[in-house]
């Protein structure tokens, strides 16, 4: 069984080992050691990550687990068994764990003592912190626990573990207890603060955790959930927010503070602007909708047969132009537009069109290559994009209709 020295001295940063076993593991080796100073991964703190030194050369540790006591160093090489090396943490990366892990006893303390709520779920990943609780709760109410968690940060408070049995654990006040537990229990206290069982490393003050910041606060499964960061990685992600904020008010002129309401003025200006578009694109609509009863295209059949390829149309305007078509007694329509290097396409037919959308559709996408797929009366597709694409569309209609010339 693997010594683990961060039980008891989690600022060792390097230790001397020897290699007890070596084995394939998954894409890789796992290394076990007499001792060791990384952490395996678990608790919902990830794992330590560093290197393993021997004499002649430096193996890196990808990841670390636990398996039956053992702790499993993941590397790409293999080291042979007997062969002394130096366990070397990456300490920038464990010091983010503790800050991280910290700051969510910290908060989880806050949330439990301003209003009861319950820490149900944690998860870190490099990136973000997320800590689920089972009640809902409100930006203003997270502002406060945070105000309350950073202060016991700035107390620089002790952070201390033991390892009691399971009937002591159970007579302590602690947050959070597993009744389920048997076997040593380790508890990490936090003077005048959070106190529960957990397996993590912490640091040994609370000033090291340097701050917490919540970014959202968003309701999950009938509770709360809190995406948020401490320490180093906080600090991080506030300069490339500001960073962001700083550009985007530059753009507009204002101050940073004023951002919400230049956002508000512009999105009020876009939709005065998407409404004047909608109306223009209207009485462009009725214009071509009387082009084409002006010099109307049939089949023998007696359907109105149009096919247009417009350069102008998006995907809305498309659409809105093809239900004003099939308005139209008997018409029978096909919209092509470009969407990069591809063409998209509806096709729809009146109610009392004696023809079929899909029929059509077929013939439209056998000659563009394309596919797709729709209803009776209106299918869509695309293909990619060929200068010829309406002739071609207007020849595959041809061959389906007799007696018209599109």
């Amino acid at each position: 069984m693997t010594k683990r020295i961060f039980d008891t001295d989690v600022m060792q940063r390097t230790c001397q080992a020897v290699v007890t076993a070596c084995s394939p593991y998954k894409k890789g080796y796992a290394i076990q050691l007499d001792q060791t100073v990384f952490f395996p991964e678990g608790g919902g703190q990830l794992s330590d990550t560093g290197r393993l030194q021997t004499a002649d050369k430096s193996v890196q540790v990808t990841h670390v687990a636990e398996k039956d006591g053992d702790v499993l160093h993941e590397t790409r090489e293999a080291i042979p068994v007997g062969t002394h090396v130096k366990a070397v943490l990456d300490w920038e990366s464990r010091m983010d764990h503790m800050q991280q892990h910290c700051g969510e006893h910290l908060l989880s303390y806050a949330f439990w003592h301003l209003y009861q709520a319950h820490n149900i779920g944690f998860h870190m990943n490099p990136e973000l912190v997320t800590i689920d609780f089972d009640k809902e709760l409100t930006w203003e109410q997270a502002m406060a626990a945070e105000q309350l968690a950073n202060q016991h940060i700035q107390d620089n408070r002790p952070v201390t573990t033991q390892i009691v049995t399971p009937e002591e654990a159970a007579r302590m006040n602690l947050r959070k207890f597993n009744s389920k537990i048997t076997g040593p229990v380790r508890i990490v206290s936090i003077e005048g603060s959070d106190s529960c069982t957990c397996c993590g490393t912490h640091p040994p003050m609370t000033g090291m955790v340097g701050l917490i910041k919540i970014f959202k606060v968003e309701r999950h499964r009938g509770g709360t959930r809190l995406t948020l960061l401490c320490g180093r990685l906080a600090l991080n992600r506030i300069r490339e927010e500001m960073v962001s904020a700083t550009k985007a008010a530059n753009m507009l002129s204002v101050r940073e503070a004023d951002l919400p309401e230049a956002i508000e003025r512009l999105q009020a200006e876009k939709n005065t602007l998407i409404e004047s578009l909608h109306e223009r694109t209207e009485q462009l609509l009725d214009y071509r909708l009387a082009e084409i009863q002006q010099r109307p295209c049939r089949d023998a059949q007696g359907n109105t047969l149009v096919v247009l390829l417009d350069n102008a149309l998006d995907a809305r305007s498309a659409k809105r132009m093809l239900e004003r078509l099939l308005e139209l007694p008997r018409m029978v329509a096909v919209l092509l537009y470009p969407h990069g290097e591809r063409v998209n396409y509806l096709v729809g037919t009146a109610p009392d069109a004696t023809a079929s959308a899909p029929d059509i559709l077929r013939s439209v996408n056998t000659e563009l290559n394309g596919k797709g797929g729709g209803k009776a009366h209106q299918a869509q597709g695309s293909a990619p994009y060929t200068p010829d694409a309406e002739n071609k569309v207007k020849s595959a209609i041809n061959g389906k209709q007799v007696g018209c010339m599109l």
